[in-house]
């Protein structure tokens, strides 16, 4: 099918992102970490509250992000944000302090953290070409 057109998206060489996109997605990088320090300091201190108000504002940067970026991207790069500080909180330090204790609550943090990024960036918001709103492939 070559109709003289620039093809399928699939065929399209992959580009970077603009300068204004890579800052949009190392500002919502930043935004997952602090989410996810805020989320290792209050899920512990009010339990079953806490734990949710956690998962809920992890899960609001995700999906925030996906759609203020309208891409898959949007939630990744918060997502990443908040592994990446959970790992680094989970490490104990020389002195013996750490931030998650052995109970059931941290690692429902954990695991339930990392499950929504997956869902987030799953069910994110994808980018689609501006045709119109004409079905694609038609």
């Amino acid at each position: 099918m070559t109709n003289g057109g620039p093809g399928s998206m699939l065929t399209q060489p992959l580009r970077p992102p603009s300068a204004g996109r890579g800052l949009a997605y190392l500002g919502l990088f930043l935004l997952g970490a602090v989410v996810g320090l805020a989320g290792t300091l209050v899920q512990a201190a009010w339990f079953p509250g806490g734990l949710l108000l956690a998962l809920a504002g992890a899960a609001g940067a995700f999906l925030g992000g996906a759609y203020a970026t309208r891409g898959r991207g949007g939630a990744v790069a918060p997502a990443a944000g908040w592994i990446v500080a959970v790992i680094l909180l989970t490490t104990s330090r020389p002195e013996g302090d750490f931030f998650f204790g052995a109970g059931g609550g941290s690692y429902l943090f954990l695991l339930g953290g990392m499950a929504l990024a997956v869902i987030c960036a799953t069910i994110g918001a994808v980018r689609q070409p501006g045709d119109g709103s004409a079905r694609l492939g038609k």
